[in-house]
Order: C-alpha cells, then sequence, then structure tokens
C-alpha cells in the first residue's frame, strides 16, 4: 500500500470533480449551501496544494508518478508530481479561492451552475499541470475549456456573448490543432507519455524527424495561441475585459497553461537528451515573445479602460515568459518562474480591483473625461475646497491600486521589481558569476522591451489612475463589501510577501529550473514506478492469465 500521502497527488482532480457533481444535485435556489460547498472545497483544495509543494520540495528533487489503474508506465494513465506541476496547482488554487470568495458578494447569483463550472475549470487545470502524457492533457485542456466557455458567458450581455463566441472559435481551433500534432508525433513514437517520449526521440529515424518537428510545431501552435502569443492573441484583451470580475481573474492562470506545456515539452523533446533536435523552435519562441511584448505594451499605451489595460498587461506577461523559454537558459528560466508568480497574482489582483473602481463611475463621464484630457475644456473650472475628506472606501482601493501600477511597472518594494531584476541579472550574466561571456543584441533587445514595458505601464496605469481618483468627474463613492476587497488585498499581500521571502523561493525555483533542464530524473522516476503491491490490474483476471498462474 502506497503512503496515504501519495494519493494527494490525484486529490486536486477528484476533489472539484467530486465538487462539481454533488453541487449539481442542488437546485439553483439553494445558492448558499451551493456556495458554501463550493468555498470549502476549494479551501482544502488549497491546503492540499500547500502539502503537495511540501511533498515536492526535497534535496533530490523528488519525482512522484502516480499510476491510474496501477499499470506500469508508459502503459498507465500516469499524473506526476514535481516541483513544477506542485507550485502551478498551488498558485491554482490560490487564485481560485481569492475569485470565488470575490464572486459570493454578488456574481454567484447572476446565472447559472456558476459553482458547477468553477469547480470543473479547477479540476481541468491541475489535471492539465498534474497529467504525465499527452492525451490526458488534451482530455484536461477540454475539460478547463468547456467550463471556460460557460463561465466567459455568465452574467450574460451583448459584449460577453460577442467576445465569448469570438473565444470559443478560437479554442476550438487550437484544440484541432492539438489533435493534429499529437496524431503527428503518436505517428512517429508509438507513444503519449511524456518520459517514455523523451526516450524516443532520440532514436527516430532520419526520415521521420521531419514529421515529429512538424508535429512538435504543430502542437506548440495550439499552446501559443492558449499563452497568448503574437499574432494569435487578438482575442484574448477583448474576452478578459468582457468577463466577470472573479472569472477574468482566474483566467489570469488559463494563459498561463501555455507557457507551462510549452516550457514542459520544449526541454522533454528537444532539450539536452535529444542531441539531433536540441533547441527545436527556442529562436522561434523568443522572437515571438519580444513581438508578443510589444505588441502588449502598445497595447498597454493605447488603452482608456483599466480592464483593456489589464488584458494587454496578460501579453506583456505572456510575451516576457516566452521569450524566457527561447533563450534556454537555466538561470533565466528560474527567474522568469519567479516573474510568472508575481505577475499572476498582480493581474488577478487588477482585474477584481478594476470592477470595485469602475463601480461607482459612469461610462459617459469616462468618455467625457477623455476628451477633455485630449482637447482641454474651454470653461473655466470651479475652484474645488480645499482639504477636502477623502472617502475611506476610495482611499482603500486608491491604495491598492497604487500597489498593483507599482507590480506592474515593476518597482521596489514589491516583488515586480525583484523578478525583473533577477530576470536583468541573469540576461547580463548568460554564463554565470564572475565570467565575460558578451551580452548578445538579442538579449539587449529583451531588456529593452522588459524596461519599455514598465514604461508603458508607468504611463498608462498613472493617467488612469489621475483620472480616477484624482480628478474623478463623478463623486459617487461605490459601495464595496469586505468579502471584495479581502480577496484583492489578499493577492497584494501575497506579492509583498514574495519580497520578504524571495530567497527561499528562488531556491525552490532555481532548484525547478535546474530539474526542468536535466529532467533525467523526471525521466527516470516515471518509468521505473513501482505498482502497488496487493493490487492487480483488471487484466490479471483473464483466463489467459489465470493460466500462466497455474
Amino acid at each position: 500500500m502506497q503512503d496515504w500521502q501519495e494519493h494527494l497527488i490525484i486529490a486536486p482532480i477528484l476533489l472539484p470533480l467530486i465538487t462539481a457533481a454533488l453541487l449539481l444535485l442542488y437546485d439553483e435556489r439553494r445558492r448558499v449551501l451551493k456556495a458554501a460547498i463550493s468555498i470549502a472545497a476549494t479551501f482544502v483544495l488549497f491546503v492540499v496544494a500547500i502539502m503537495l509543494v511540501n511533498m515536492a520540495n526535497t534535496p533530490d528533487d523528488r519525482v512522484l508518478p502516480y499510476l491510474l489503474g496501477n499499470w506500469p508506465a508508459p502503459y498507465a494513465i500516469v499524473l506526476v508530481l514535481d516541483r513544477f506541476s506542485a507550485m502551478m496547482v498551488l498558485l491554482t488554487s490560490i487564485l481560485g479561492l481569492a475569485a470565488l470568495c470575490f464572486a459570493l458578494a454578488r456574481w454567484h447569483k447572476a446565472g447559472s451552475h456558476f459553482h458547477t463550472l468553477f469547480q470543473l475549470l479547477l479540476m481541468g487545470l491541475n489535471g492539465a499541470f498534474l497529467t504525465g502524457d499527452l492525451f490526458n492533457l488534451f482530455v484536461f485542456f477540454e475539460v478547463l475549456l468547456a467550463a471556460s466557455y460557460g463561465l466567459v458567458l455568465h452574467g450574460s450581455g451583448a459584449t460577453r456573448v460577442k467576445a465569448g463566441l469570438h473565444y470559443i472559435a478560437v479554442n476550438l481551433a487550437a484544440s484541432s490543432l492539438f489533435l493534429i500534432g499529437v496524431s503527428m508525433i503518436y505517428g512517429v513514437t508509438g507513444t503519449l507519455n511524456m518520459a517514455d517520449l523523451a526516450q524516443r526521440i532520440p532514436n527516430v529515424p532520419a526520415d521521420d524527424l521531419m514529421f515529429l518537428q512538424a508535429g512538435g510545431a504543430i502542437l506548440g501552435t495550439a499552446f501559443l495561441v492558449k499563452a497568448g502569443a503574437w499574432p494569435l492573441n487578438f482575442w484574448l484583451p477583448t474576452t478578459y475585459t468582457a468577463a466577470a470580475a472573479p472569472v477574468a481573474a482566474l483566467f489570469a492562470i488559463m494563459s498561463k497553461v501555455g507557457i507551462y506545456v510549452l516550457l514542459r515539452l520544449s526541454l522533454l523533446f528537444f532539450g539536452e537528451l535529444t542531441p539531433r533536435t536540441t533547441g527545436f523552435g527556442d529562436a522561434g519562441l523568443f522572437y515571438i515573445g519580444l513581438a508578443t511584448i510589444t505588441f502588449g505594451l502598445i497595447g498597454v499605451l493605447a488603452s482608456q479602460a483599466l480592464g483593456r489595460i489589464a488584458g494587454y498587461s496578460v501579453l506583456v506577461s505572456s510575451g516576457t515568459l516566452l521569450a524566457a523559454i527561447g533563450t534556454g537558459n537555466v538561470a533565466v528560466t528560474g527567474s522568469a518562474l519567479f516573474y510568472m508568480i508575481s505577475s499572476t497574482l498582480t493581474i488577478a489582483a487588477f482585474f477584481l480591483l478594476i470592477e470595485l473602481v469602475e463601480r461607482g463611475q459612469d461610462a459617459a463621464a469616462n468618455v467625457l473625461a477623455v476628451t477633455i484630457e485630449a482637447y482641454g475644456d474651454e470653461e473655466e473650472e470651479e475652484e474645488e475646497e480645499v482639504g477636502t475628506v477623502l472617502p475611506a472606501t476610495l482611499a482603500i482601493l486608491g491604495a491598492c491600486f497604487a500597489v498593483s501600477a507599482i507590480l506592474l511597472i515593476g518597482l521596489p518594494p514589491f516583488s515586480g521589481f525583484v523578478a525583473k531584476i533577477s530576470l536583468l541579472s541573469a540576461l547580463f550574466n548568460p554564463a554565470g558569476m564572475g565570467t565575460d561571456a558578451p551580452i548578445s543584441a538579442a538579449s539587449w533587445a529583451y531588456v529593452t522591451l522588459i524596461i519599455l514595458s514598465g514604461v508603458s505601464a508607468l504611463i498608462a496605469m498613472s493617467r488612469s489612475g489621475i483620472r480616477t481618483f484624482w480628478a474623478s468627474m463623478e463623486g459617487n463613492v461605490p459601495r464595496v463589501l469586505i468579502i471584495e476587497l479581502v480577496p484583492v488585498a489578499g493577492l497584494l499581500f501575497l506579492c509583498l510577501a514574495l519580497t520578504i521571502q524571495a530567497a527561499p523561493v528562488m531556491r525552490y525555483l532555481d532548484a525547478t529550473a535546474q530539474a526542468l533542464h536535466r529532467p533525467h530524473n523526471y525521466i527516470d522516476h516515471v518509468l521505473d514506478a513501482k505498482r502497488s503491491a496487493g493490487f492487480e490490474p483488471a487484466a490479471a483476471s483473464t483466463p489467459a492469465a489465470k493460466g500462466d498462474a497455474q
């Protein structure tokens, strides 16, 4: 019998699945009960995720395969827990808990089956991070997409329907590319287990190598769509802006599914273990990342609405991570993982904050404010009373907005600064401390765009902050509940905690990057996983098996 803790590996999948099924048994009018069940299950998921990180965080880079059906790999449907997957499950549970708490104020009442769809989305995300084979990656990918279709449309409205239809069409096309790429890889190698693929790819005949690379490129394109890479990202800012605030906050992690898969598979299939294909696609990912950063920072500068700024900030984050993957540098990878955590938490908090900030505003007044800003106001303004008291709600929202701006820009003392400084340090010192290796022109371009993205965020957030909190044209103070402020403050506090605990977090992430770039340990643990004693697969009861036993 396996140690009971090892069975926790399947809990992030089973827990939301069982919860979603249980919620379907109750009528939509029993919202309080459904909300209680959903929040309790999500909190338990958060606790389990912390335990999984502790299980994976060992000096020997522990990799824990979980053989479903008790068949050995590569025949088993296998889940794999390592530092990387444990980190992503924890990040998902944090965002899920924050978004769900925020939704309990009013959004969970805006449509049917919100909690069921929410739990299924958590299940799909966790499954995608934990699975060890491409077929089940497709299964979990489709589960999370199906749930996200319903959540994008949650709350109805013409804007959401239009954005949702675009989102569905794009992701259906990405799913088709996924299937085509997986089929080509399977046709060449005869397996879909990731660890087994990493062993078989070096032995692929030279005549089939082109088909393998084509399959990898098509599969990569499917996840570039999910990551929001240019020029496949036209749908993302509109969809994320139109979605309900808690949905958009959870969607901040969905774009990272593409990043996770691209990083995981590129180093497994085209890393140091495959000499003939080492570095395949790295240059493409790097320059696509640079183009995505450029597109995103231009969008941030051009956007007047806060939701659009947040949507384009997602693209800047994705572009930064894609370019980091393309460098193939282990130090850059570790810094990029820190940046991914910080930017995901920041953008999720910002999406939640935007609704609170805009709740007391009038859209027509915002348009007029932009017009006045561009052309000026010919009428004389009345003198404002000196020393007007700022309402407490606006003061709190303004403080949260300022912290979000500092994080997006990358200024101290928050984790955005630590992440960008770490990235710049790794790029300026690519070969390690004490070396005089020259800095490439591509690295200079990357650094320049990282700095420019911060400048664009500074301009956009300063402009929006002044218009919203300093020179607001209407004096309405939004009604904000404590249950809505707590998730925003909690996510921003985690970004501060990342700064305070930057050293241990970076040690964990550097070890994660080392393991990703040297996947021997991952492959050996998965393929050498032992079946549980005392449990036999169903096939063992067949007549042939019984005859062999006799």
